[in-house]
């Protein structure tokens, strides 16, 4: 492969043993041999670029990232095809959101082409772990932290850019059958002209109370509600959200304090392509809550990189109990979940170039 950054690779001398086809992989727990580095030191812009043996960080104390939260991260994924070539799904997307999350929260931004080189270099390295079991990938997780030794809110003038794989199986237990969702009334997440639209870990913290509540009640996730007049739909706490009402597919526009999805994108692409009533607007609670009442709440599905489609069976609101499809996956749900990761895993033509081989 070409490569645009100088890349220096430092191989591990001790490799873990790769899960084997068969070996549960639950999201998030197990990582590969190596990571990829990057520092950034102001008058010096990013520079030492490198891969290395997967490590724990020698950070003082007193760096900002632990204080402030000046941090962002991504989050995408790798595939194995049948006929064994590798391939990203749609990483201009997650390199361009990383950008508009480092503009928002101003850590300097990442040219994109050494952003991509270092996804694809890191990717190849340990390209042997990402598993090819249906359902499985190779979860890659950028992210940026503020490294200055300084107790004051600016800026910092040091960063440290990181990229750590994962292979993973499916992000909710439940796989590709319906969650339920509970409906946040009492907390918010996030409000127009915050950091809702940013990849950063304070809009999670910032679900964390909500979502304890909402499993100590058997759901699964938190569908969040705007924050100024507790009413309209935004989205859930790791994915957005679809709703088909009456034969016309919903989701909430992007207002600001909502995560702009790539998984999203793709699929207001899909459905406009097929000639689906597809439409962003601003969308009520009462409204779901009448469309059920009235027998025309006929899908409702999260998009995200980590579930992809992820059907929803269930949503509590208040009181309120709305089954959707009687708990079962509906055909749109389905038919994008089968599209989606047809296309990432190569067995659909990639018509759109979504797709990303790592050479």
């Amino acid at each position: 492969m070409i490569r645009l950054l100088n890349i220096r690779i430092e191989r591990t001398t001790t490799p873990k043993e790769v899960p084997s086809k068969d070996d549960p992989l639950k999201f998030g727990t197990i990582f590969t041999d190596h990571m990829f580095m990057m520092n950034y030191d102001e008058g010096e812009g990013w520079h030492d670029a490198r891969i290395v043996p997967y490590q724990p960080l020698s950070l003082q104390p007193s760096a900002m990232v632990f204080h402030y939260g000046q941090e962002m991260f991504e989050g995408l994924k790798a595939y194995k095809t049948q006929n064994g070539r590798t391939l990203l799904f749609r990483p201009d997307k997650n390199i361009e959101r990383a950008n508009r999350s480092n503009r928002r929260l101003c850590i300097p931004e990442i040219d994109p082409d050494d952003f991509l080189d270092a996804l694809k270099s890191i990717v190849k390295i340990d390209e042997a772990w990402i598993p090819t079991k249906e359902g499985t990938s190779l979860y890659i997780r950028p992210f940026v932290i503020a490294t200055d030794p300084f107790l004051g809110v600016r800026p910092a003038h040091s960063y440290l850019f990181i990229i750590i794989l994962s292979p993973v199986g499916a992000y909710y237990p439940e796989g590709l059958d319906p969650v339920k969702i509970w409906i946040e009334d009492e907390y918010v997440r996030a409000v127009k002209g915050g950091i809702g639209e940013a990849k950063t870990g304070g809009n999670y913290v910032a679900s964390m109370k909500s979502q304890v509540k909402a499993h100590e009640e058997g759901y699964s996730q938190v569908l969040w509600l705007d924050g100024v007049h507790r009413k309209y739909i935004e989205e859930v706490g790791a994915m957005n959200i679809f709703f088909k009402i009456d034969g016309r597919i919903v989701t909430p526009e992007l207002n600001g304090s909502i995560l702009p999805g790539v998984t999203r994108n793709s699929v207001l692409e899909l459905c406009k392509e097929w000639g689906l009533p597809v439409k962003e607007e601003k969308i009520s609670i009462d409204q779901i809550y009448e469309a059920h009442k009235n027998g025309i709440l006929e899908e409702v599905f999260g998009t995200g990189t980590a579930a992809v489609i992820s059907p929803v069976g269930q949503l509590r609101w208040e009181d309120h109990i709305m089954k959707v499809q009687d708990g079962g996956i509906g055909p749109i749900s389905q038919k994008l979940y089968d599209t989606i990761t047809g296309i990432q895993l190569g067995e659909i033509d990639d018509i759109h170039n979504w797709t990303v081989e790592v050479k």
